[in-house]
């Protein structure tokens, strides 16, 4: 049996008229005549047997069974809109879109994206910060950065960065009336979590460290919250290597110590296996790879 459609001219320029209140709006946003919006709409009453405008005191006002229709219509048009926005992405031939999380993109790929872009100016590239890194590798994504242990299914996996844990603080603090000679002395400080306590925890058990101060002090829900807190002063943060990098090059953060924590998670490039060796993933790939490489410092333990 055969789908009963509208017009779908007619139902467009509804769309636009119901939206606005307005067939002279609608018919500046659709480059129309008013009059053309009148004609469709009277085309589309004809074909419903309904009224969906009226007029009154020279305003636009929908009737109960045009408001209705609308209502079920306008999540329509937004899908397709969608629909057509992710395909014409998909679509478009030097498009890569990296999927991150923002404080790798804030602290790493965004300070150094020039180079790639000089190297490729033929790949337009669009980031994607998510909060979560894990699962942001969805349909309208080419490559992402993970952060864990690499296990994960049916992606391609590239290590980027092994991660180490040390701590920062201010040059303030190094000044101050409180000494931080020894990791013995970070009982006196306020220690900055970065999510959850579980860093400091891990860092004073694998350095035998009876410190109690461990189960204190504020918790932030991104890495650069916890690297602006420290550069402020506001105490000593366990740091990414990589994330805290640009601070330890600025001077606005130190280490006051040589000793680190090496985590069992790093950052990983992950792309899907049937996209893993197209033009522009491996272009990206093969770049990000070797600039990872040749920053990797060694950290000692």
């Amino acid at each position: 049996m055969a789908r009963r459609l509208p017009p779908l001219n007619s139902l467009r320029v509804f769309e636009a008229a119901a939206r606005h209140l307005s067939f002279t709006r609608a018919a500046e946003e659709l480059f129309v005549t008013q009059a053309a919006v009148s004609h469709q709409i009277k085309a589309l009453e004809e074909f419903l047997g309904l009224k969906l405008f009226r007029r009154r005191n020279r305003s636009l006002l929908l009737t109960e069974e045009g408001q209705s229709y609308f209502q079920d219509i306008r999540d329509i048009f937004t899908s397709i809109s969608d629909a057509t926005s992710k395909v014409l992405e998909r679509g478009s031939k030097g498009a890569l879109t990296i999927s991150l999380p923002p404080s790798f993109a804030i602290q790493w790929l965004v300070p150094r994206l020039a180079d790639f872009n000089n190297q490729h100016p033929e790949i337009d590239v669009r980031i994607k910060a998510v909060d979560m890194d894990e699962g942001s590798l969805t349909e309208d994504v080419d490559v992402a950065i993970y952060y864990g242990r690499g296990n994960w299914q049916g992606v391609r996996c590239d290590k980027l960065y092994q991660e180490c844990l040390l701590p920062v603080c201010s040059p303030i603090l190094m000044d101050g009336e409180k000494r931080l000679e020894s990791l013995a002395d970070l009982k006196n400080h306020t220690l900055l979590h970065d999510r959850s306590r579980k860093d400091w925890k891990a860092f004073a058990r694998h350095h035998k460290l009876t410190i109690s101060n461990v189960n204190h002090g504020p918790i932030f829900s991104h890495s650069t919250m916890v690297l602006q807190a420290a550069a402020l002063g506001n105490g000593i943060a366990l740091g990414n290597n990589v994330l805290a990098q640009p601070e330890l090059d600025s001077g606005r953060l130190v280490r006051p110590f040589e000793d680190v924590l090496v985590s069992k998670n790093a950052f990983y490039l992950v792309s899907q296996d049937k996209d893993a060796e197209s033009g522009r993933v491996t272009a990206f790939r093969d770049w990000i790879l070797a600039k990872a490489a040749s920053e990797q410092e060694s950290y000692s333990q």
